[in-house]
């Protein structure tokens, strides 16, 4: 009888569909950004990010209790700090945000894995993710001087507490210079999330507002990697492995599943999908209009990350879709 073969059969049922499920999203896949401003009882939401906030210290350890009693295991800080200047001084100082906010979340909910963005784009005067040429107004960084302050930066959050180092400037030799400051400090034990793959995205707009890091001038083109680019991901990963990586990221991850799956075939270690700002705005707004199911949306995005490879996934709507995997369990 025509037709033979009926996939259908397996679809009938809500238990079966749950069964012969090929993969599984959880909680415990889940790590929440926050973003830690100077200041006291500060909760600042962000304009283009609905549901988002600039926090100051107390509000972040706040704001770790519940992540930590949803049940998601890491947070991802970054920090704005009260001065910018060329040096990047807030991002590698014992008393920059980004430390105090750190001391204080393990402090307060010491098994919540604190993972810390190591970059310098926030707390330097001309935004760029480290040092530029005098004079210079494109925003070529300069290599190997700024792999001096990104191994800094990681030195003072490792102090701090971090449970794991992510540098995202995308500067050859990062990962190799980070490695060898950590190890160098006694915090050899330390892992390494590298933003191995991070793209010249527009998807980052919204971030930019939450995170004031919009460049003064020029853009990050000549260290981000091309949109148009996948073979160049794999070049840049094999060299994070090489240096020392223990985790490989892809940023942004909506519009680069092929990259986390080529990533995630090309390698053994743990990929981590950066649901990014722009493509968490876009979902909000839909979702504020009443044209799109948000719940839905969400968990099928989430999910489409985990299908593509991902093992991580960093996103804004970790709190919501935890409780809503909470729901369905």
């Amino acid at each position: 009888m025509f037709p033979t073969h009926r996939p259908r059969r397996l679809r009938q049922h809500p238990q079966l569909r749950r069964m012969v499920r090929e993969n599984l999203l959880t909680t415990s896949d889940l790590i929440y950004p926050l973003f830690a401003v100077p200041g006291e009882s500060v909760a600042k939401e962000v304009s283009s990010m609905p549901g988002v906030y600039q926090l100051s210290v107390d509000k972040i350890v706040e704001e770790a209790k519940e992540v930590y009693d949803l049940g998601i295991p890491a947070i991802i800080l970054f920090g704005i700090p009260e001065n910018k200047d060329l040096e990047a001084t807030g991002a590698w100082h014992d008393c920059g945000i980004v430390q105090k906010a750190t001391a204080a979340v393990k402090a307060a909910v010491p098994d919540l894995l604190v993972i810390v963005d190591t970059c310098l784009c926030e707390y330097t005067s001309h935004g760029h993710c480290g040092y530029l040429e005098v004079g210079d107004l494109m925003g070529r960084v300069l290599n190997d001087p700024t792999l001096e302050l990104l191994k800094k930066t990681a030195i003072a959050q490792a102090k701090a507490g971090a449970d794991i180092i992510a540098p995202s400037g995308m500067m050859d030799g990062f990962v190799q210079a980070i490695r060898s400051g950590l190890d160098g400090a006694g915090f050899e034990d330390i892992p390494i999330l590298s933003y191995a793959a991070k793209y010249a995205s527009a998807y980052y707009g919204p971030f930019r507002d939450a995170a004031d890091s919009s460049p003064q001038f020029g853009d990050r083109r000549t260290y981000q990697m091309d949109p148009a680019n996948g073979r160049e991901a794999l070049t840049e990963i094999e060299l994070d492995i090489q240096e020392g990586a223990d985790m490989l990221m892809v940023k942004p991850a909506l519009a680069y599943m092929d990259i986390i799956w080529r990533v995630k075939q090309a390698s053994n270690l743990p990929v981590a999908a950066y649901n990014v700002s722009g493509e968490y705005a876009m979902v909000k707004a839909a979702a504020l209009n009443g044209w799109i199911d948000e719940e839905r949306v969400v968990i099928e995005t989430l999910t489409g990350f985990k299908r593509a490879g991902a093992d991580l996934i960093l996103t804004y709507h970790a709190k919501d879709a935890a409780r809503w995997l909470a729901n369905q369990s």
